[in-house]
């Protein structure tokens, strides 16, 4: 039931370090991957990598999900190119520690509305588009699921005390986007229902080189005691992607060590 053969998957942010191995672990399970990201460059290269490294086709689609006009192209050539979709993972998005965007991973009086409208954009509009635009082309697959990826702050207000003496930030706009597709995700599910089953994965925090002391106050704070991997992840994407979760919809899988448990 967990096997994805013939199946095809379009990830979002597939290039970035959790949406590459969302594409390997729906790869591994024998699924076609499309790869959806801003840069043609990193686009192509991940596509690439996934075609060599798991025998799967796998095409590149550089698109900037920030300026939906014209989306209706995705899923146009997906089916030019794959004849099918069957799997979407709505995973891009701006992060707390987005570097480049003004005004946001700054202390809330800090941080402006055109940047927490650009999260908005980004992290929750873009699903809404994309998932409408897709929407024909996964039911008519008989076997549709929509994967939303969400953060531990669509759940919980940010812990302050984690931040205190570092750098770091918690942006309104990211955990209000999350929020929001949390509600988007069930709103989808029961619009969807039965052609297509919409989720969502709750990560918990992800170790990329994370520093001190905010390392040391977050495993200390969590029940697992660490931070997750993006390998911690891949189970619960080949779940919600495969038959395997064939009778659930709507519901938010939790991945965070215990984090929200508490």
């Amino acid at each position: 039931m967990g096997d994805l053969n013939g199946r095809v998957a379009l990830i979002t942010g597939a290039a970035g370090h959790l949406g590459s191995a969302v594409g390997d672990a729906l790869a591994e399970l024998g699924a076609d991957i499309v790869v959806l990201d801003l840069s043609a460059e990193t686009t192509q290269a991940e596509a690439q990598r996934l075609a060599a490294a798991h025998g799967v086709r796998s095409i590149a689609i550089p698109f900037d999900l920030e300026n939906p006009e014209g989306i209706a192209v995705v899923p146009e050539r997906v089916q030019h190119e794959l004849g099918r979709l069957d799997i979407l993972v709505n995973n891009a998005a701006l992060v707390g520690s987005s570097s480049g965007l003004d005004a946001w991973s700054v202390p809330f009086l800090e941080q402006s509305v055109a940047s927490f409208r650009r999260g908005l954009d980004v992290n929750l509009t873009a699903a809404f588009a994309l998932t409408q635009a897709c929407a024909p082309l996964l039911a008519r697959s008989g076997q549709g699921s929509v994967v939303n990826v969400l953060s531990i702050y669509a759940l919980v207000g940010p812990d302050r005390r984690l931040y205190e003496g570092t750098t770091m930030e918690n942006p309104a706009g990211y955990g209000a986007s999350k929020g929001g597709l949390l509600q988007l995700t069930r709103w989808l599910a029961t619009t969807l229902a039965p052609d297509v089953r919409v989720n969502a994965i709750t990560p918990g925090g992800i170790f990329r080189d994370t520093k001190e002391p905010f390392l040391s106050r977050y495993t200390e704070r969590t029940p697992l005691k660490r931070m997750a991997t993006e390998e911690d992840l891949k189970g619960a994407f080949a779940f919600l992607a495969s038959g395997l979760s064939r009778y659930v919809t709507g519901q938010n899988l939790v991945v965070d060590g215990g984090w929200t448990a508490w």
